[in-house]
């Protein structure tokens, strides 16, 4: 049993993702969005069973398809969205983009747009977090998301017998969506026995198959607990769906590399869907209500923001 408030939390939270992300796919055309898209419609359930237990300090580690794990862990929308324009406002001065989100204040680390580098970054910051407890006594944790495409570079095995060797509190999250941009899974692992894979680092393993934001919920929860008590680190694989093309904003099922019969499957398991259905109507209605003006408010904030200066092309980079 969910009790009602955390059902509202986790809807409204998942339908910003997902309605953000549809604004930003019907608004690209215009050329507002200075950067390229790689939107998460269809997965959203898994940043926000991921970083809803999280604590403010602990670090969220995401991929170039960064949107919602940015959201979902609290990270400013105004500052996103200015991010997205170029807009100075934004998050990060309007030089990184959408590939680049990044917000230390909320505890995340940053993105990349080169695949699976992001992990052995993540791994890094795990062990510093596990130096700074032996002085303070507070174990905060990373968690670093990836893609099943990011399994498949060495910095991966690297880094996990890496965290298994010194108990690292880091917890790994596969987001597999069966696709690396057109490839689909069996075209790529001769055998899908990824969290097996894993287990002989030394690792515990869990996987979800359904995307059911509560398991995930519950799964971090736990794994958070046991990693705060010296124990660590956990990889945790999720089965999802990426309803939109790899990047941009177009639905590109008429390109003939998806099956029509799994994207239904995944229509048909839409979590925000069945959490809507969860909530009283009038409470439905009126998160639905505040998503929308949040969403206004951001993009007016976007377009008011002024664009850095030609002066500050050189600041905050290493080059000179």
């Amino acid at each position: 049993m969910h009790t009602p408030e955390l059902v509202a939390r986790l809807y409204k939270k998942m339908t910003l993702i997902r309605r953000l992300e549809l604004r930003i796919a019907e608004i690209y055309h215009t050329d507002a969005v200075k950067s390229p898209v790689h939107l998460s419609v269809g997965q959203e359930s898994i940043a926000v069973g991921v970083c809803d237990p999280l604590e403010r300090d602990d670090i969220v580690s995401n991929t170039y398809r960064c949107h919602a794990t940015y959201l979902a862990k609290g990270g400013d929308l105004k500052e996103m969205m200015a991010e997205l324009y170029g807009k100075k406002t934004g998050c990060a001065g309007g030089k990184a983009g959408s590939m680049h989100l990044v917000d230390m204040k909320q505890g995340i680390l940053g993105a990349s747009a080169v695949v699976g580098t992001t992990i052995p970054v993540a791994t890094g910051y795990a062990l510093a977090l596990q130096m700074k407890a032996k002085q303070t006594g507070k174990t905060s944790v990373v968690v670093s998301l990836f893609g099943d495409g990011g399994t498949e570079e060495g910095c991966f095995t690297e880094s996990i017998n890496f965290a298994a060797l010194h108990q690292l509190p880091i917890i790994y999250v596969c987001e597999n969506n069966r696709l690396a941009i057109h490839t689909p899974l069996e075209k790529r692992w001769a055998t899908e026995k990824l969290c097996q894979r894993v287990e002989t680092y030394g690792i515990k393993t869990v996987q979800i198959l359904d995307a059911d934001v509560f398991k995930i919920r519950e799964t971090i929860t736990k794994a958070l607990a046991d990693i705060r008590q010296g124990h660590g680190p956990i990889f945790l694989e999720c089965a999802t769906y990426r309803w939109l093309e790899h990047v941009g904003p177009r639905d590109d099922h008429t390109d003939s590399y998806r099956d029509p019969a799994v994207y239904q499957q995944w229509i048909d398991n839409d979590q925000i869907k069945r959490l809507g259905q969860l909530l009283d109507e009038s409470v439905r209605m009126r998160l639905d209500e505040e998503v929308t003006l949040e969403i206004q408010a951001a993009e007016t904030f976007a377009e008011q923001s002024p664009y850095p200066l030609a002066e500050e092309l050189y600041t905050h980079v290493y080059a000179s």
